[in-house]
């Protein structure tokens, strides 16, 4: 029989992924979902910053998958497109769909999802995107993205709002300092803290010297000798996760359907 592929990327997480945007203003330097975008030549490069809100899918009904949604996976939750998101997240889980929500988050959008959807607090939990906990490095990678300060708000505020919390260090952005990331917020995560690398590195336009010179910064500090020193401190900690990218490296099985290492 052929032996089943481990999944990998937001197939870890959840069966399904659901977005209603192209391009998305957090602009982030080493996007996925932009390499995709023009790969394919459904965007630029510089018109990705621009969020445009898709109302076919923001408007369109959605089943009950089987299994866990990722919501948005291409884009984030942002002020200009927060409203076409909250819908499309107000479908999802009236259809009776456990949500992940992931976010770069701001701490106003997190709390109106809080308030408007806690008759649905079992079926949903946040994944916030925190790769470093300083500003200087998260303003460099993530020009658009709220501040370290706000997200760490906004996973205040669903932790003590009784909601599912975890957090994604992917990519680490600053992996010479996760120990310290690790230790401020441990205490607002409820579920689950994945540690993992840059990927996709061809996807970062190196147009500047200072591109060039953080690039290299990211390489130096995600090394396999790196990654198995960080998972050597972390791997009794129940909060850690592990994506692929560190599975690969310290000789862990990833799971083998979707879904499933979530």
């Amino acid at each position: 029989m052929k032996k089943n592929k481990n999944v990998v990327g937001t197939n870890e997480w959840a069966v399904k992924t659901v977005n209603c945007c192209t391009g998305c203003s957090n602009n982030c330097r080493y996007c996925y979902a932009r390499g995709i975008g023009l790969r394919f030549k459904r965007t630029t490069y510089e018109d990705w910053g621009n969020c445009h809100i898709r109302q076919k899918d923001v408007d369109k009904k959605y089943p009950k998958y089987n299994g866990r949604v990722m919501f948005p996976s291409s884009h984030d939750i942002t002020p200009d497109n927060f409203q076409a998101c909250l819908k499309v997240l107000g479908k999802l889980l009236e259809a009776g769909n456990e949500v992940l929500v992931v976010s770069k988050p701001y701490v106003e959008s997190i709390r109106t999802i809080c308030d408007d959807y806690a008759p649905y607090r079992k079926q949903i939990m946040f994944r916030f995107t925190i790769g470093a906990c300083d500003n200087a490095t998260l303003s460099f990678w993530e020009p658009g993205a709220p501040s370290y300060e706000e997200r760490k708000a906004a996973l205040k505020y669903a932790f003590n709002a009784c909601f599912e919390t975890s957090v994604s260090a992917e990519p680490m952005l600053n992996a010479g300092y996760i120990d310290d990331l690790v230790k401020d917020l441990e205490p607002f995560i409820s579920h689950s803290l994945w540690l993992g690398k840059m990927n996709y590195l061809h996807n970062v336009r190196t147009d500047s010297f200072d591109v060039e010179v953080e690039l290299e910064w990211i390489k130096a500090n995600q090394t396999d000798e790196k990654i198995k020193a960080i998972y050597d401190r972390f791997k009794d900690n129940p909060l850690i996760r592990w994506k692929d990218s560190i599975k690969k490296v310290v000789g862990i099985q990833g799971a083998d359907k979707p879904g499933t290492d979530n």
